[in-house]
């Protein structure tokens, strides 16, 4: 295993880049799981009751993308605290934190599920409602996709090790918005948000709408559709669904996650071949179409950061 881990191109990438943040930021190895490491880069101030960002990826090993587009914010970042004095103005008053390889076992056997052959987004404590068979997630065989895991195990140790960072970095500030890159879903980008279990809409609704609002306003030309995941299919076991109901419980303060669900069926229409491919139908093969993919969403991340900053102005 050590071995495949030091053959995996983004956890090298990632580990070169972990060096340069340590300049301006903090890098920390959450855990290892079979000898791959799960980094977490983390920027701005130390106060954890600052609003803070967190994007992570490569929580579905198929979906490199999910992860490229993560390493290609963190090099902007590195790039630009190296001369933005606006950008280092703005984190003292916020946080950015980068997961941006969470199932590193997956990726590096090119598969959706980790090395035990579990689905991380269909892990949490399951609330034992209907979901949409097979995909929404079951216990059927680890042979299959989307298996949940035996529910007396707990969580796998990836699943484990993001929940808890996300209770120990997140809870105690008053507005966290997480962006989750995956890919694999339709011809156009979509923005997912809370509940994916239940069509009923989530507690925040409106809080969710007025981003939504901000998102048209300011990008009015942006390329995403926001919806309740739930409004595609309905998924048992869902770690966002989860975290945002564990942090309701906490207290005041509201943890907004986001699944940004890249429409990989665009990249397969336009070149048919690699949809012959595991990885063509999850990831752009063509590098001009790679390349557009990785500047396409830094807009997204630069709004999303000065929303979590500026949250006062417009969440109510």
């Amino acid at each position: 295993m050590k071995q495949l881990a030091s053959a995996l191109p983004e956890l090298v990438a990632i580990e070169e880049l972990a060096v340069a943040a340590t300049r301006w930021g903090a890098v920390d190895v959450l855990t290892n799981v079979e000898g791959f490491p799960i980094h977490a880069v983390r920027f701005g101030t130390a106060d954890r009751s600052r609003p803070t960002l967190l994007v992570t990826g490569g929580v579905h090993g198929l979906e490199r993308i999910g992860t490229h587009v993560a390493i290609a914010f963190l090099t902007s970042l590195v790039a630009r605290l190296r001369w933005d004095e606006l950008l280092h103005e703005a984190l003292t008053r916020a946080r950015i934190l980068i997961v941006p390889l969470v199932n590193p076992i997956g990726m590096a056997l090119g598969q959706r599920a980790n090395g035990w052959g579990v689905d991380l987004m269909r892990n949490a404590p399951d609330p034992a409602e209907l979901a949409t068979p097979l995909i929404g997630g079951h216990r059927i065989s680890r042979r299959l996709p989307w298996y949940m895991g035996h529910r007396e195990l707990g969580m796998e140790m990836e699943s484990a090790t993001l929940v808890r960072f996300v209770e120990q970095e997140l809870f105690g500030c008053p507005l966290s918005i997480v962006l989750d890159l995956h890919s694999g879903f339709g011809l156009v980008d979509r923005l997912w948000y809370p509940y994916a279990r239940t069509r009923e809409p989530p507690p925040d609704f409106a809080r969710i709408e007025a981003l939504s609002q901000l998102l048209d306003a300011t990008l009015p030309n942006h390329v995403y559709k926001m919806e309740q995941t739930a409004r595609v299919y309905t998924i048992r076991g869902d770690l966002w669904d989860y975290l945002y109901d564990r942090r309701r419980s906490a207290g005041d303060g509201l943890l907004l996650p986001l699944t940004l669900e890249m429409g990989s069926w665009s990249w397969v229409r336009k070149n048919p071949l690699q949809g012959l491919s595991t990885l063509g139908r999850f990831n752009p093969i063509k590098p001009h179409r790679h390349r557009r993919t990785l500047r396409r969403h830094l807009p997204l991340l630069d709004f999303l950061l000065h929303a979590v900053i500026s949250h006062q102005a417009w969440l109510r």
